[in-house]
């Protein structure tokens, strides 16, 4: 049997188990048969390395297993999943899959953002699908494409993060809303104070105008998610101290700072100073090693 299918035949029991076999939570809520499914029970999972682990506990470890999860990672993440009933992670679960995500994107879905698993459906994730609806105009059918694209929508909060973030980006002018749908959705569940003004702000510190600085990040999105210190301080740096390269370049050119510095922007960089020749920016790193050799060759840029 295919792992994805045994999500719902080992965790999620489809008929109601007799009494003799079934046990129910404090909540009412029917939970899993008590004597383990045969399968379940040979599991190598299964096999008990403390006694005093309940059995319906050892039941949701193997259940996150199956659908492809990293039950400790999970566990460790959201603490809250220590003490969710199977019933609960069903619900989650059957709530998704109407929403058109698929099984086999559950593991991934669950495990990068394992608080999916407790969240409540009626305040926060339904939410997040009105979201996507009216203020981004996804189609239903288009559903699982934008969370697979962003996992992280499912646990922001529309009021407190994808509404702001969504306003922020639309007064700088990210206007095409399919785009940000599709493309760039991780720009929605950054946070605006302490991800996106300060991006924006270290540009303008660079010398870059706040126009310029604007139309840089709507010319290459990604700058958002470029950690400051780690690929805009070294990357300008060498742009500046050993390219002598001028702000103008950057402004035509933003994507320089989503090359490697050590494995594109350095050899290539290198390689032209020893061969004395001149090549314009974007050719010199958007070029393949195939089209930069025979540029060298040339020796023109």
């Amino acid at each position: 049997m295919p792992t994805t299918a045994l999500h719902s035949s080992l965790c999620f029991s489809a008929h109601k188990p007799s009494s003799s076999s079934s046990s129910e939570d404090q909540s009412g809520f029917l939970l899993i048969s008590s004597k383990p499914k045969s399968l379940l029970y040979k599991h190598p999972l299964w096999s008990p390395t403390h006694a005093n682990i309940s059995l319906q506990f050892k039941e949701k470890i193997l259940c996150l297993e199956i659908m492809g999860v990293d039950s400790g990672k999970a566990l460790s993440q959201n603490p809250s999943l220590h003490t969710a009933s199977l019933h609960s992670i069903q619900e989650i679960v059957t709530f998704l899959e109407s929403k058109g995500i698929h099984q086999k994107d559950l593991g991934r879905i669950f495990g990068m953002c394992p608080k999916v698993l407790t969240s409540d459906i009626k305040s926060e994730l339904n939410p997040v699908f009105n979201f996507l609806s009216y203020e981004l105009k996804v189609p239903d059918q288009n559903f699982r494409k934008v969370i697979n694209k962003c996992p992280r929508l499912l646990i922001s909060s529309v009021q407190n993060q994808l509404k702001p973030a969504l306003f922020y980006l639309q007064r700088l002018g990210f206007n095409d809303i399919y785009a940000l749908a599709y493309q760039d959705p991780i720009l929605l569940v950054s946070s605006v104070e302490k991800t996106l003004i300060p991006k924006l702000n270290f540009l303008q510190s660079l010398g870059f105008s706040k126009e310029d600085a604007v139309g840089m990040v709507l010319r290459c999105p990604s700058l958002f998610t470029f950690s400051i210190e780690n690929n805009f301080k070294p990357k300008f740096d060498y742009f500046a101290k050993e390219m002598n390269g001028s702000l103008d370049e950057l402004k035509e050119f933003p994507q320089y700072f989503a090359f490697s510095l050590e494995k594109r922007i350095k050899p290539r960089h290198i390689e032209i100073v020893l061969r004395g020749i001149k090549v314009a920016l974007p050719l010199m790193l958007k070029t393949t090693d195939e089209e930069f050799a025979e540029l060298i060759r040339q020796g023109c840029g």
